[in-house]
């Protein structure tokens, strides 16, 4: 079946079943390799895009659910001012080690700066709840997020 979807500002006619993951389409149909395949289930955070600005996990996400919404990809995320802020800090705070997570955690603090430019700790736990770092970054991916919100443009 044929779906039209909007991905990185570019809209996309893709042949697939309507139960395809998004995050398959992205990949193996689109070549967007950028978005990770992690667990499958939605509870690692590898996967995650914004669709409408929202940060929603594409491995569990239908091509038929996404609709006129606007998917933006981790290729992408740094044309948005919180997206370019937060990877400045990204290797200010040099973040990843293994870096496989990177591009979902990323993508879920943009997310977060774009809807609370002064989040507390409280709200960055909440937002990167459900993204996996198994090196254990968290405590550089915080301190990111709180350069990026200082950052001009976001305040903090």
């Amino acid at each position: 079946m044929a779906f039209t979807i909007k991905v990185n500002g570019e809209t996309h006619s893709v042949d697939v079943d309507g139960d395809t993951p998004l995050l398959w389409v992205l990949r193996d149909v689109l070549g967007m390799t950028g978005t990770k395949f992690g667990c499958g289930m939605g509870l690692c955070g590898a996967c995650t895009v914004h669709a409408d600005g929202v940060a929603t996990r594409s491995c569990i996400t239908s091509v038929d659910s996404v609709g006129a919404s606007a998917i933006t990809t981790i290729e992408a995320i740094g044309a948005t001012t919180p997206g370019a802020k937060i990877q400045k800090a990204w290797l200010d705070r040099e973040v990843p080690q293994c870096g496989y997570c990177q591009s979902g955690q990323i993508m879920s603090a943009a997310a977060l700066l774009a809807s609370n430019p002064h989040p507390t700790d409280s709200a960055i736990d909440d937002a990167m709840s459900g993204n996996i770092c198994r090196c254990g970054t968290y405590i550089r991916i915080r301190e990111a997020i709180k350069q990026a919100a200082r950052s001009a443009g976001l305040g903090g």
